[in-house]
């Protein structure tokens, strides 16, 4: 089971309190949007073997979205953001490295 963080009301508590919302940091399209564009956003998901950055919403506490770093074949979480952000924190990058040596971002998103 997980344990998650929520940043927005500081609560700590198992994964069933939370409910998980899919991938994070995806450029969404509006009107006028090309269908490619479309497409991609709607079906083309990561789904690494390893450091994921993932989207949950505090259900039964703030109702808040936050994101996660977790790593999926050990499901450990390194840590948990506001949604707010366009990238995951310097800081949490930093301490994913140095748990998982060789580990980048870049990686992630080829």
């Amino acid at each position: 089971m997980l344990i998650l963080h929520c940043p927005n009301c500081d609560v700590t508590a198992e994964e069933s309190e939370f409910h998980a919302g899919g991938e994070a940091h995806l450029k969404r399209f509006g009107p006028g949007a090309s269908d490619a564009d479309l497409e991609g956003y709607l079906f083309m998901r990561q789904n690494p073997k390893g450091v994921h950055f993932e989207r949950w919403r505090h259900n039964n506490g703030c109702g808040k979205w936050f994101h996660v770093a977790r790593c999926t074949t050990s499901l450990e979480v390194f840590g948990s953001y506001a949604a707010q952000t366009f990238a995951p924190p310097e800081e949490l990058l930093k301490e994913i490295e140095a748990k998982r040596p060789g580990w980048s971002k870049k990686e992630q998103s080829a």
